[in-house]
């Protein structure tokens, strides 16, 4: 199952309580957290478990990312977010200039 990303777009877990705002990518993906399909954030209560390997969780506030997709944590929970069944990692800060 596929859903289509657009910046702004809300998104939830099937299976525990994360959230995620999409940041970037305007395109349909098989985005999962947990093992399950991502769905609306106004998609009903969550209705299952993360599978085993897919349960390092999510972090609130942090920022994963592939190549062509952004997300920004607004609620963690136990489930990992993924494409397909690749993880998605968190994405590194920038550096900040230093100053004279």
């Amino acid at each position: 199952m596929s859903v289509t990303l657009k910046p702004g777009a809300r998104l939830r877990s099937r299976t525990d309580t994360t959230e995620v705002v999409v940041v970037r990518g305007n395109h349909e993906i098989d985005l999962r957290c947990g093992g399950a399909p991502m769905v609306a954030a106004d998609g009903g209560a969550p209705d299952g478990t993360p599978a085993v390997g897919l349960d390092a969780g999510t972090q609130l506030g942090k920022r994963y990312a592939t190549d062509d997709i952004e997300l920004l944590c607004t609620k963690a929970g136990p489930g990992s977010l993924s494409v397909g069944d690749i993880p998605i990692g968190i994405k590194d800060p920038k550096p900040l200039p230093a100053s004279d």
